[in-house]
């Protein structure tokens, strides 16, 4: 990989990094807020799903319509927009302009997201793709590691105002270095937003939006009520937990990176398997809760397979979109990310669901069966692919 494509990949790394914070700061000052407006915990707890729906919502509708200009500016200006949205939530003296200055950040979190894979996509070699989407999934998850405890310990210190101000700091660097990296030669493509949402009605694409859904959502199934089944099923003092998570972000970070590596060749063939063991991974849970040593074996392997399927799905979108849609590369850009929020929505609400009607324990095969369905889904879509591959060497051939 050459030198500028490095410099890239780092800012765009970088640039995920600062938005990841933004996005997942707030979950550990939920308690300051709500004590600095007077509100419910609840209350401040809708703000991570005005965050999500947000996010899930703009971002195809927004990057389909943004597509046609310059990558560039668009991209200097949406960060432009990031940063002025985290200042207004620093500022921030009541609910009302804080939901607002956060549905503001979720339109550009997502849309920024799609071009940085866009761009990525573009500009490196094609056996680099794969690795370098990986590197830039990696800056969302080093986030959640480190990222948002600094955040939380700076909001936690001196007001969860100061959290914001932080990742500020940390968009007006990311400005700067996307200035000095992104190349200034990437076009938009001039296309009408009828043909690009034709990329969505596309079955091998509704099938795949799903299996990313399906894969996060069977993890946080779990995930979401990782801390009470730490103290609730396995007795761990509440001292350890915030290390347990911990521990839990670190192994993530190889799962990114490994999934960087199953997406060079066929990995959507690969995937059938993968998801097959993370069921066997999340339903081992349900067995290994009643020792704490072979629990946190199973936890540690759930955070190792977590995101190995970012990368391929990601590719999975642009390619599918290059042979079929190429007006539509930057909207294909944005379905994983958006899966991805859907997934966790979806398995959030089942635990619960799960954890009301049954034993909290019962999470661990709720998720495991989640889980199958991704496989079964990405079994179909091997399928699809198989047959289509046919068909254009039958054309090449008769032609």
């Amino acid at each position: 990989m050459a030198k500028q494509h490095k410099r890239l990949i780092f800012n765009l790394f970088l640039l995920t990094f600062v938005l990841g914070t933004s996005e997942f700061v707030i979950v550990g000052l939920l308690n300051e807020v709500s004590a600095d407006l007077k509100i419910a915990i609840s209350t401040a707890g809708s703000l991570v799903s005005v965050f999500a729906i947000t996010f899930a919502i703009s971002t195809p509708i927004l990057t389909a319509v943004l597509s046609r200009f310059s990558k560039y500016p668009l991209m200097l200006a949406l960060i432009g927009v990031f940063i002025v949205a985290n200042v207004i939530t620093a500022l921030s003296g009541s609910f009302a302009l804080l939901v607002a200055s956060r549905i503001v950040t979720a339109v550009v979190t997502g849309v920024l997201i799609a071009l940085a894979m866009s761009v990525a996509n573009e500009t490196m070699p094609a056996d680099k793709r794969g690795p370098a989407i990986s590197i830039i999934f990696a800056g969302f998850t080093i986030a959640s590691v480190v990222g948002v405890p600094i955040g939380t310990y700076i909001g936690q210190w001196s007001g969860w105002q100061m959290a914001f101000w932080f990742t500020s700091v940390l968009g007006i660097v990311s400005l700067i270095v996307s200035a000095v990296t992104i190349p200034k030669q990437l076009r938009g493509t001039k296309s009408s937003l009828q043909k690009q949402m034709g990329l969505i009605t596309n079955p091998r694409i509704v099938i795949g939006f799903f299996i990313p859904a399906l894969s996060i959502g069977a993890t946080y199934t779990v995930y979401t009520y990782l801390a009470p089944l730490l103290q609730e099923v396995l007795f761990v003092p509440e001292r350890y937990i915030g290390v347990i998570f911990l521990l839990y972000g670190v192994v993530s970070v190889f799962s990114t990176l490994i999934g960087g590596k199953l997406a060079i060749r066929n990995g959507i063939g690969k995937l059938r398997y993968v998801f097959l063991i993370q069921a066997a991974i999340l339903a081992s849970l349900y067995f290994s809760s009643h020792s704490i040593v072979a629990a946190l074996i199973s936890i540690a392997l759930i955070a190792l397979v977590v995101y190995m399927m970012n990368s391929t799905m990601q590719l999975y979108f642009i390619d599918v979109a290059h042979k079929y849609y190429p007006a539509a590369k930057e909207l294909a850009s944005s379905l994983a990310p958006v899966s991805i929020n859907v997934g966790i929505a979806f398995g959030a609400a089942l635990g619960g669901i799960v954890t009301v009607n049954r034993e909290l324990i019962d999470v661990s095969w709720a998720g495991g069966i989640v889980a199958v369905a991704a496989s079964l889904l990405t079994f179909v879509s091997y399928q699809l692919d198989r047959k289509a591959s046919r068909y254009r060497s039958h054309m090449k051939e008769t032609l």
